[in-house]
């Protein structure tokens, strides 16, 4: 089986990674962790690092209950550590990129501020393919949280994973619910925002003070907010190349 990178934005001590390295071990892939040493939350594909003599600064790390796995805390974003990974950090290269699973959904236009989403894109540049999963967790959540529900759909999922072109880059978001409460898996489109929403909350002097809100608004039919919020484990393919109407400057040049 292929080698996997595991990393997220939630940092290396996230449940959620470390229910996604245990589900890619089960899967038989495998596995070496690099992920930032805190949280990256809202990084995008950014490729910002704390360096230190012009090398970005890594620590290595044992991670409980996984005696034998390379892990690697690194003071940088996502998508830094993609890029590194990627292009010479390690020996063999990893052949695919697993991001997450995030604390909270990642769907809906959105997905543009997302490091566990920019994560796998910088993987798309290096023609690697990717999976990032989230779990749909709210805003300030309250019990417990089914990591296991989205650990268990990895392994369906890497059967497609592993029987396409090289640098595609998948997007897994699965309900915050026990997984004999969750429907089948649905392709999905994304919704018009997300599932949490920047907004300004308060400006004084020379001051903003942003807060994060969930989206109240009815999410449309068959997009990933909507069937989500049904009950369903949505999967949308991404990508990050030009439009698909490549005519429009074409034409705005030609009338000039």
């Amino acid at each position: 089986m292929p080698r996997a990178l595991v990393t997220n934005d939630d940092g290396i001590d996230s449940p959620g990674l470390h229910a996604l390295v245990g589900a890619a071990q089960k899967a038989g892939l495998d596995v070496i962790v690099a992920a930032p040493v805190e949280q990256a939350s809202g990084a995008s594909a950014a490729l910002t690092a704390v360096r230190r003599d012009g090398r970005t600064v890594v620590e290595p790390r044992e991670l409980p209950g996984f005696d034998g796995v390379e892990a690697w805390a690194v003071h940088a974003q996502p998508g830094h550590i993609v890029a590194a990974a990627l292009n010479g950090w390690f020996d063999p290269r990893p052949e695919l990129v697993l991001s997450g699973i995030n604390h909270g959904a990642n769907v809906g236009r959105a997905i543009l501020h997302s490091g566990t989403v920019g994560a796998a894109l910088t993987a798309k540049i290096s023609d690697t393919r990717a999976l990032a999963v989230s779990l749909d967790v709210a805003l300030h959540p309250t019990g417990e949280r089914h990591w296991d529900t989205a650990a268990g759909l990895l392994a369906p999922v890497l059967d497609l994973l592993l029987d396409v072109p090289d640098g595609t880059v998948l997007s897994l978001n699965v309900p915050d619910r026990p997984a004999d409460q969750v429907g089948p898996i649905r392709h999905a489109r994304l919704a018009r925002g997300g599932a949490v929403q920047t907004r300004v909350e308060e400006v004084r002097g020379g001051d903003v003070r942003l807060a994060e809100v969930e989206v109240s608004d009815e999410p449309e039919a068959d997009t990933d907010s909507a069937l989500l919020d049904a009950g369903h484990p949505t999967l949308t393919a991404l990508r990050s190349v030009e439009a698909d109407d490549g005519d429009l400057v074409q034409r705005w040049l030609g009338s000039r």
